[in-house]
């Protein structure tokens, strides 16, 4: 499970948060409307008042949640830049994609739960930081994108999926159309919004 910062907690405690992320995350794995907290803390076996002593309410669980699944199903997707890092990227992109796509429910959870932040995908952005810089170098990337624009990029593939195309047709069109705004040249990209945390 993910470390939130703070201080250390008790044994008990790691293990109560350990398994409320683990069993909100099967939960939510399992589709259909949101899930209540009281209907996690049942399934986890702690009273209702223990999982709001950990998490302090649903946006904080659903930052562990998050934090979480990324460290362990979409982070080990981007490895350190290769050979190819423009090829590297695109199959990083696209398998992250792919993973969301199984996981759609619990990326509407952590949507509905309101800002969470960068904290729970700062070391996914940090691994694409690492292959983008290196596709720029080589020439295959435009040399004014960002990492902003990659999770702008992942936002608009998701946004084609629909259960309507169980293969995934859509979404790898989508994601191929904005693959290729990535490629050199065209004219220059309008500056991002100060102060965001992922320009």
């Amino acid at each position: 499970m993910h470390t939130r910062p703070g201080p250390p907690r008790r044994a008990d405690a790691r293990r109560n948060a350990e398994r409320i992320v683990r069993v909100a995350i099967d939960a939510l794995g399992e589709g259909g409307g949101p899930v209540r907290l009281e209907e996690l803390a049942d399934r986890a076996g702690v009273a209702e008042a223990t999982l709001y002593r950990l998490f302090g309410g649903r946006r904080g669980l659903m930052t562990e949640v998050l934090a979480t699944f990324v460290t362990e199903q979409i982070e080990p997707l981007v490895g350190p830049p290769g050979p190819d890092p423009t090829a590297e990227l695109a199959t990083a992109l696209a398998a992250t994609v792919e993973v969301l796509a199984e996981h759609r429910a619990l990326v509407r959870a952590a949507r509905e739960a309101g800002p969470l932040g960068v904290g729970p995908v700062q070391g996914f952005l940090g691994r694409l930081a690492a292959v983008l810089a290196a596709a720029q170098e080589a020439g295959g990337v435009r040399p004014d994108a960002t990492v902003r624009d990659l999770g702008a990029v992942l936002i608009m593939a998701l946004a084609a999926v629909h259960e309507g195309d169980p293969a995934g047709a859509d979404r790898r069109r989508a994601l191929a159309l904005l693959l290729a705004g990535l490629r050199p040249g065209g004219p220059p990209l309008p500056p991002p919004a100060p102060g965001n945390l992922l320009a």
